[in-house]
C-alpha cells in the first residue's frame, strides 16, 4: 500500500497474539466444561475423532471453515481483479466440486474402515507398509504446502496492513492455534471453526453491503457496473470477450479454472484434515454435512471476490485507493493484496481492521485442521504403527501434543524461508497440484475399486510426480527461455504441470493393475483396523468406555446389531451420494458456466445486478446452514450444559461425574472420616471454589497430597466429594455457603481451568507436584484471609457415606 501501513504494529501484534490467546482460553474452558457437565473425557480417540459423533451442521461449518483459506479470500479477489466477473466464479466452482465429490469418499471410508483415524490407515490395511509410506509422504507434502500458503499469505497481509515483521507473523500466528488444538483436539477445531465461520460471514456481509449499498463513491450494483465499464475501456483484458471485465468468456480465466480445478483435488483428497472430519462425523450426518458444507462454501469466495476484486477495479482510478494513481503491481496482486487495498479504499482504517480480523480467522481456522491432520498421521500412522504398537491413550495424546508443537515450529521456519526466497501465496497455490495431484486417483480408487493392484497404488503417484515436474519445467523453459519464479509461476507451465499430474494415473493405474493383477479385494483388512487403546485413561478416571462419545464398540450383541444397522444406512447413503454429487458437479462445471462462456455474453447492468443479488442471497443461506443450524442441532446439549453450570455455580446440584466410586475407595474414605472428627465450615468454601475436579484419580491424589498439608480442608473436601459420588447429600452449611459465593466460585474455577486440564493430561513428576502445591497453597491463603470469620463455625454432626 504505497509502503504506508494503515494500522500500527501494536494492532497487528494485538490481534495475532491477543485474539489467539482468547481462543485458546475459550477452548480450554470449553474442554473443561464438556468434561465436567457432558461426561466427556479427553482420550486419544476423542482427541482425534471427537467420538465419531459430530452432527451435520457442525460438520458443514467445519468444512466451510477448513476450506476457507487465506487464498479463498485473497486469491479469489486477485483473479477477479485480473479477469473480472469470471474470476470469482471460476475460483468458487473449481474448488467446490472437490468437496461435494468428497462426500462419496467420506461415506466409503466410514463403510470400509469404520475404526480408522486417518485415510492412510486404510491404505496400509489394503496394500502394506511400502504403499503406506508413499502416501504418508504425499499426505505430509499436502499439509506442508497448505500450511505454507496460509502463513505466507497471512503474514503478507498483516505486514501490509500493520507493518508487522512478516517473520514475526509467521512464528506468532500458530501460537494460539497450537494451544487450543492441544487442549481440545479435533472437537476444539469443530467449535472454533464455527466461531471463525460466523465472523468471516459477518465481515463479508459488511464489505458487500458497503460496496453495493452504502459507499459514497460506489453504493449500488449500477455504480460498480459503470466503473467496471470505464475500467474495461482504460485497460481492456486480453483474451476476454470485447476486452470486458463483465463477461464469463476469459481465456486466462479459463486456464486458471483448469489449474484451480486440478490442484484442489489434491488439497482435498490428500489432506488428512478432510478425512478427519469425515471420520468424526456421525454416520447419519456425514453425507448431508459435506454436501451442505460444499454448497455453503461456494458463496464465500464468489461473493467476496465479486465484491472486493471488482471494488478494487472500480476504485483504483480514485484518490481513495492506496496505490493511486498507479495500478497495483503484479507482485502485490500475487501476494494477495487486492482485498486489503479494496477494504481500505471502502472503509479506511476500519476496513483495514476488518481485513486483519478476516485473514486472521481464515488462517487460524484452516491451520487448526492442518495441525490435527499432521498429529493424526504422526500418532497413528508413524508412532503407533512403527515405533510403539502397544502405545495406550496417554502416550498417544502426548505424541499428538508434541507433533502439534513440532509441526508449528517447522512450518514457521519453512514459511520464513519462502518469504526470503520471494515465493508468495499465489505461487504456492498454483503449484500444489503439480506436486500432489498424481496421488489423487490412486487414493480414491483405494476405496472405490477392488481391482487396483499394489503396484498401481504404489508407483502411480511417483511416476505422475516425475512427469508433472518434467512437463512443468520444460514448458517454462521452452516458453520463456529460463527457469525463474516468474516463468515457472506463469499460467501455461502451471497448467501443463497440474494436468499431467492429475491425468497420468489414468494411464498408469489400469496398466499396472493389469500387469500386476491381483485378486478382487474383499475389504476385510480395513474393517480390522482397531481403535486407540484408552483403557489407561478410562480406568484412571473411573469411566465406562461405553458411556463416552463413540464408545459403543466391541463384540457385544448390541454393538454388532448397531454396526449392522449403520452399515445398511451407509450403503444407502453411498448410492445417494454418487448420484447427487455427480448431478451437482455437472451443474457447477457445465450447465451453469459453459453456455455463458461459449456465447461470449457481456453482462448488462440488470444482469450484473441480479448476479450480485444472487450472491448475497446465497451467502444468507450459507449463514443459516453453517451459522444458525449447528446451534439448532445442538440446542439440547447447549441448554443442558448451561443449566448444569448454573446449578453447579449456585450450589443446587453437583455436576455429573465420570463413573462411580469403588467399594475400596469408599471404605478408605470412611476410615479417614472415622479418624478425623473435627469437621468445620472450611468445606463449604472449598466446595464452592471446586479447586480440583476429583472425578479423576490423579486429581484425588493431587488434592490428598497438597491440601492435607494446607489445612483440614482436605478431609472435608473428600467427605463431600465422595458423599456426592455415592449418592449422599451435602450438608446444609455446605449448600448455603456454596449459594452465598457463586461469583467467586465461577471466577476461581475458570482461573484454574488450565491447571485442571494439565493435571489430568500427564503423569506427574516432582517438579509438577511442587508447582501445583505452590498454587494450591497460595489460593488457600487468599481464601483464609478473605473468609477467616466464617471458619469458626462447626458442624454439629457428619453423615456417614453409604455405598
Amino acid at each position: 500500500m504505497a509502503g504506508i501501513a494503515i494500522l500500527s504494529q501494536g494492532v497487528g501484534y494485538g490481534v495475532v497474539l491477543g485474539v489467539g490467546f482468547l481462543f485458546a482460553l475459550g477452548m480450554m474452558f470449553t474442554t473443561w466444561t464438556l468434561r465436567r457437565y457432558n461426561n466427556e473425557l479427553q482420550t486419544s480417540e476423542v482427541f482425534s475423532t471427537a467420538g465419531r459423533s459430530v452432527k451435520s451442521g457442525l460438520v458443514a461449518a467445519a468444512v466451510v471453515s477448513s476450506w476457507t483459506w487465506a487464498a479463498t479470500l485473497l486469491q479469489s479477489s486477485a483473479v477477479a481483479y485480473n479477469y473480472g466477473v469470471s474470476g470469482p466464479f471460476w475460483y468458487a466452482s473449481g474448488a467446490t466440486v472437490q468437496v461435494i465429490l468428497f462426500a462419496t469418499l467420506a461415506i466409503e471410508l466410514k463403510r470400509r474402515a469404520p475404526n480408522a483415524h486417518t485415510f492412510l490407515e486404510a491404505i496400509r490395511a489394503r496394500y502394506g507398509g511400502i504403499t503406506h509410506g508413499v502416501f504418508i509422504t504425499f499426505g505430509l507434502m499436502t499439509n506442508i504446502l497448505v500450511t505454507a500458503m496460509l502463513l505466507t499469505g497471512g503474514s503478507a497481509v498483516i505486514q501490509d496492513l500493520t507493518g508487522m515483521n512478516p517473520v514475526a507473523a509467521c512464528f506468532l500466528l500458530p501460537v494460539g492455534v497450537v494451544l487450543y488444538t492441544m487442549f481440545g483436539g479435533i472437537k476444539a477445531t469443530f467449535i472454533t471453526d464455527w466461531v471463525h465461520t460466523v465472523v468471516i460471514l459477518i465481515i463479508i456481509f459488511l464489505f458487500a453491503f458497503t460496496t453495493y449499498a452504502t459507499n459514497n463513491i460506489l453504493g449500488s450494483p449500477g455504480a460498480v457496473y459503470d466503473a467496471l465499464k470505464a475500467a474495461s475501456a482504460r485497460h481492456p483484458v486480453e483474451g476476454n470477450a470485447q476486452g470486458s471485465y463483465l463477461t464469463m468468456q476469459s481465456r486466462e480465466g479459463g486456464i486458471f479454472f483448469v489449474i484451480n480445478l486440478v490442484g484442489n483435488f489434491g488439497t482435498v483428497y490428500l489432506d488428512n484434515g478432510y478425512w478427519n472430519k469425515a471420520i468424526a462425523a456421525s454416520p447419519v450426518h456425514a453425507l448431508p454435512g459435506y454436501i451442505m458444507g460444499g454448497l455453503s462454501w461456494f458463496a464465500i469466495p464468489w461473493l467476496c471476490a465479486t465484491t472486493m476484486g471488482l471494488a478494487a477495479l472500480a476504485l483504483e482510478n480514485n484518490p481513495v485507493f492506496p496505490t493511486y494513481p498507479l495500478r497495483m503491481a503484479a507482485s502485490d496482486v500475487t501476494a494477495g493484496l487486492v482485498l486489503p487495498n479494496a477494504a481500505v479504499a471502502l472503509l479506511g482504517s476500519g476496513g483495514a481492521a476488518a481485513t486483519l480480523v478476516l485473514i486472521f480467522m481464515a488462517v487460524t481456522s484452516a491451520m487448526s485442521a492442518e495441525l490435527i491432520a499432521v498429529s493424526s498421521i504422526w500418532t497413528y500412522d508413524i508412532y503407533q504403527t512403527y515405533i510403539n504398537p502397544k502405545a495406550q491413550g496417554k502416550n498417544l495424546i502426548y505424541m499428538s501434543h508434541c507433533s502439534c508443537v513440532a509441526y508449528a515450529l517447522i512450518m514457521a521456519a519453512f514459511s520464513t524461508g519462502l518469504y526470503y526466497a520471494g515465493i508468495g501465496m499465489g505461487y504456492i497455490y498454483l503449484m500444489m497440484g503439480v506436486i500432489i495431484g498424481g496421488a489423487v486417483l490412486p487414493a480414491s480408487l483405494t476405496l472405490l475399486w477392488d481391482r487396483q493392484s499394489w503396484a498401481a497404488a504404489t508407483f502411480s503417484p511417483i511416476i505422475a510426480l516425475a512427469c508433472a515436474l518434467i512437463g512443468w519445467l520444460v514448458q517454462a523453459k521452452s516458453q520463456y527461455g529460463d527457469l525463474s519464479i516468474d516463468s515457472t509461476g506463469s499460467n501455461y507451465p502451471m497448467l501443463v504441470g497440474n494436468v499431467v499430474a492429475l491425468l497420468t494415473p489414468l494411464v498408469t493405474v489400469p496398466v499396472l493393475s493389469l500387469i500386476f493383477r491381483t485378486e478382487k479385494y474383499d475389504w476385510v483388512s480395513m474393517k480390522m483396523i482397531r481403535r486407540g487403546d484408552d483403557t489407561d485413561l478410562t480406568t484412571a478416571a473411573h469411566v465406562d468406555p461405553e458411556l463416552l462419545p463413540g464408545g459403543a464398540h466391541g463384540e457385544t450383541a448390541q454393538a454388532l446389531a448397531a454396526e449392522e444397522a449403520e452399515q445398511k444406512h451407509l450403503l444407502r447413503a453411498s448410492k445417494i451420494a454418487r448420484t447427487l454429487t455427480v448431478c451437482l458437479v455437472l451443474c457447477f462445471l457445465i450447465l451453469w458456466p459453459m453456455p455463458m462462456y461459449g456465447s461470449g455474453y457481456v453482462f448488462s447492468k440488470k444482469f450484473f445486478t441480479g448476479w450480485v443479488v444472487v450472491g448475497i442471497l446465497w451467502l444468507f443461506v450459507t449463514s443459516i446452514c453453517v451459522g444458525i443450524y449447528p446451534v439448532f442441532e445442538g440446542r439440547k446439549t447447549i441448554a443442558r450444559t448451561f443449566k448444569s453450570m448454573y446449578l453447579d455455580v449456585t450450589g443446587k446440584k453437583h455436576p455429573v461425574t465420570h463413573g462411580r466410586a469403588t467399594i475400596a475407595e469408599t471404605a478408605e474414605v470412611e476410615q479417614k472420616m472415622d479418624k478425623e472428627k473435627d469437621r468445620d465450615a472450611e468445606a463449604a468454601i472449598v466446595l464452592a471454589l471446586d479447586l480440583n475436579d476429583l472425578d479423576h484419580t490423579s486429581s484425588i491424589v493431587f488434592s490428598a497430597t497438597n491440601l492435607y498439608l494446607v489445612s483440614t480442608t482436605y478431609r472435608l473436601l473428600i467427605t463431600h466429594k465422595m458423599s456426592k459420588v455415592c449418592g449422599g447429600q451435602p450438608k446444609r452449611s455446605t449448600q448455603s455457603s456454596a449459594r452465598a459465593h457463586p461469583i467467586l466460585s465461577l471466577v476461581m474455577s475458570a482461573l484454574l481451568v488450565p491447571f485442571e486440564v494439565w493435571i489430568t493430561s500427564y503423569r506427574m513428576n516432582t517438579g509438577h507436584w511442587i508447582w501445583l502445591f505452590t498454587i494450591n497453597f497460595g489460593v488457600s491463603v487468599i481464601i483464609r484471609a478473605v473468609y477467616r470469620k466464617g471458619w469458626n463455625a462447626k458442624e454439629e454432626s457428619t453423615e456417614k457415606v453409604e455405598v
